[in-house]
């Protein structure tokens, strides 16, 4: 009896440590503040099992891993560092030796190079790495990528695309025109819808970019579309997607017909962009009958792309979009393409995709002038919007 009450006794101060151990604070949260005692701070969990996966991933790429192993290790930490980024010094140390390594799409960029050294007969490997390329605005670079691609397989059709394309906006129009002759021979049909897209940037461009409500925007079957921004760590809207709510409150007055579409998918602390927003309109006067949530989109791409199917699902004809200036020609191209895309499918609604802008330039001569940042923004999600993907088979 004495040894059963022992070990009953035993059984209960073990199962009472268990608890007291669960209560303890297993580290930071995301924003760097350290969690309450009795917190399951489940954030950290999932941080250091990412960190340790990354860690997993170093090591495939340092020891004798079989080759296929080893170059998938390194698209994995591509795209880890793309999403998430994470220590570059471990980085630095573990596998990329020699490189000082100055943000995380440092890490992509010598991950596909890496990659692609082991493998350089995989053009989607060389062709992740002039994406990377251009994500760090390195043209230069991505253009010499893009012209070993073209080297090995001169009928490769988006190595060529995207070689006429940014040296365009070099400014380099005898080998865009050169490329873009070579994509006639290699696929006529498609490098004319092609030459039709370059024609739209060029139009937007010189679109004018509307700082006042429009009077005469057509009130029946019609949607406001506010494109989202990220949201801080805690998630609190930044000062850029409150000016947008700003102007989509006044559009959303001046024209009460009209639906309000609010996007963005990206969740911080559990609630995304187009979840605040919706709060934001109805806490400001909006009947939220009004509001839709597109709540899954990640980028520009994914927002058009979602956006408009849910015009179409509607049954919505004429769009007014609202987002800052300097994103604005970027948005007007990109729902454009996905408006064709929609008629591709067989939707023959002709619709009017106009804008509405908060206005974050600073004079009237930066309005007007497309940078040649801009404008290589432009052409990469132009691009990604027509159905390359800027990682192909992971990441669009």
């Amino acid at each position: 009896m004495k040894t059963k009450i022992l070990h009953l006794l035993l059984v209960l101060f073990l199962m009472a440590g268990l608890a007291a151990c669960d209560n303890v604070n297993p580290g930071s949260s995301e924003d760097g503040q350290t969690a309450s005692k009795g917190d399951h701070n489940t954030e950290s969990v999932e941080e250091s099992d990412e960190e340790q996966d990354v860690d997993d991933l170093f090591n495939k790429v340092k020891n004798n891993s079989p080759t296929s192993e080893r170059i998938q290790a390194l698209k994995d930490i591509a795209m880890h560092f793309y999403w998430y980024g994470g220590d570059l010094k471990v980085a630095e140390e573990e596998v990329f030796k020699g490189i000082t390594l100055h943000g995380d799409y440092d890490v992509v960029e010598e991950a596909f190079k890496q990659a692609a050294v082991i493998e350089p007969h995989d053009v989607d490997l060389k062709y992740a790495l002039a994406s990377t390329q251009i994500l760090q605005k390195e043209v230069p670079e991505a253009l010499n990528t893009y012209e070993e691609m073209m080297n090995e397989d001169e009928n490769h059709f988006d190595a060529t695309l995207m070689h006429g394309i940014y040296s365009m906006v070099e400014g380099d129009d005898q080998r865009y025109k050169a490329d873009f002759d070579q994509l006639d021979k290699i696929d006529e049909t498609k490098a004319k819808e092609y030459r039709d897209r370059v024609d739209l940037v060029d139009e937007m461009k010189g679109v004018t970019l509307e700082t006042e409500v429009p009077d005469d925007l057509k009130e029946e079957d019609h949607a406001f579309i506010v494109l989202g921004y990220a949201l801080s760590e805690d998630g609190k809207m930044e000062d850029t997607l409150i000016e947008r709510l700003k102007v989509a409150k006044e559009a959303a007055e001046a024209y009460p017909d009209s639906k309000i579409i609010v996007t963005g998918g990206v969740p911080k602390k559990g609630i995304t962009e187009a979840d605040v927003m919706f709060d934001w309109l109805v806490e400001n006067g909006i009947a939220k009958e009004r509001i839709i949530k597109e709540d899954m989109a990640t980028d520009t791409i994914e927002t058009g792309l979602f956006s408009m199917n849910i015009v179409k699902e509607k049954q919505l004809k004429d769009v007014t979009l609202i987002t800052s200036a300097s994103h604005m020609r970027r948005a007007l191209v990109v729902f454009n393409e996905m408006n064709h895309l929609l008629e591709k499918q067989g939707d023959d609604t002709e619709r009017d995709i106009n804008n509405i802008v908060y206005m974050d330039f600073d004079d009237e001569d930066e309005v007007k002038e497309v940078s040649q940042d801009e404008e290589l923004v432009i052409y990469r999600d132009l691009v990604r919007a027509s159905g390359i993907w800027q990682f192909p088979g992971m990441q669009r």
